[in-house]
């Protein structure tokens, strides 16, 4: 009998090695998944990171642009005033010119009027 049950022992310790083979191969796949759950949660993490980073920096170059573009823009706008005024084109210049201009021509017109009537 004693050789009955050293075979019952050695097949119920082979079960038993079996059964340990199976749950380390059970516990290389569920550890394999986890990592591979932990690597795709990181990969996300940080896209979504770098994507705020993108968003934040695409920002920052909006803004300095806008400003370059207002500075730029009112450059342009004095130098336009400045070679209108040169040329005589500023409007308010333009009116009081017109006005002095006017009232030269009437005193011209006077001044015709009067050598025409003395002659």
């Amino acid at each position: 009998m004693a050789a009955k049950d050293d075979i019952k022992s050695k097949i119920s310790e082979a079960e038993e090695f079996a059964r340990k083979i199976w749950l380390a191969g059970l516990g290389a796949y569920g550890k394999s998944v986890d990592e591979a759950q932990g690597q795709y949660e990181k990969l996300t993490k940080d896209a979504n990171k770098m994507f705020e980073e993108l968003v934040s920096k695409g920002e920052t170059l909006e803004s300095e642009a806008k400003d370059k573009f207002k500075e730029t823009t009112s450059e342009v706008e004095s130098r336009v005033a400045d070679v209108r005024k040169k040329l005589g084109l500023d409007t308010d210049d333009t009116d009081q010119k017109i006005e002095e201009l006017s009232a030269k021509v009437d005193a011209l017109t006077e001044a015709v009027a009067k050598l025409a009537a003395n002659k």
